[in-house]
């Protein structure tokens, strides 16, 4: 082989080394956007966020006190005490497990409110603290007895 052809070889095999790089280098950048992560924050499922800001829901409206228990037993004593053919008398109910007890008082006749019979009523909650409070419960014909709105009693 001459100088000459053993140079233009050499220039060949530069530039076709050169053009070897050159093509692997553009691959390289047109495939490297397949390979950029990012996260879908949308698509994440993460368990809500719990803060103390927002205090978590009294089992009963009448007193943060009362347990599930203490306000089955209170509930069925407020329904006995609101009944239109009752007596309107004092109804009273304790959790001996709790040391939790309490009464309910009609305070009005019933009265027909949004379709519903209403009743309004004092209660009476002792435990680790005393409660007087006075409310209205309205319940749907045949249906359970649900307080409407409740509130301390003032006192005279």
């Amino acid at each position: 082989m001459s100088l000459v052809g053993e140079r233009r070889y050499r220039s060949d095999a530069r530039r076709g080394e050169a053009l070897r790089v050159f093509a692997a280098g553009l691959i390289a950048l047109t495939t490297s956007a397949c390979s950029l992560s990012y996260s879908l924050v949308s698509l994440e499922v993460d368990e809500p966020e719990t803060t103390a800001s927002i205090a978590p829901k009294a089992l009963s409206p009448l007193s943060p006190d009362l347990n599930d228990e203490d306000w089955r037993r209170a509930k069925a004593a407020l329904a006995v005490a609101l009944d239109p053919q009752g007596a309107g008398t004092i109804v009273a109910w304790e959790n001996p497990e709790t040391t939790m007890k309490g009464s309910f008082t009609p305070a009005a006749p019933p009265f027909v409110k949004d379709d519903e019979i209403c009743r309004t009523f004092t209660a009476l909650i002792t435990g680790p603290a005393v409660h007087s409070l006075t409310g209205t419960a309205c319940r749907p014909s045949g249906g359970e007895w649900a307080i409407k709105d409740v509130k301390p009693t003032k006192k005279a």
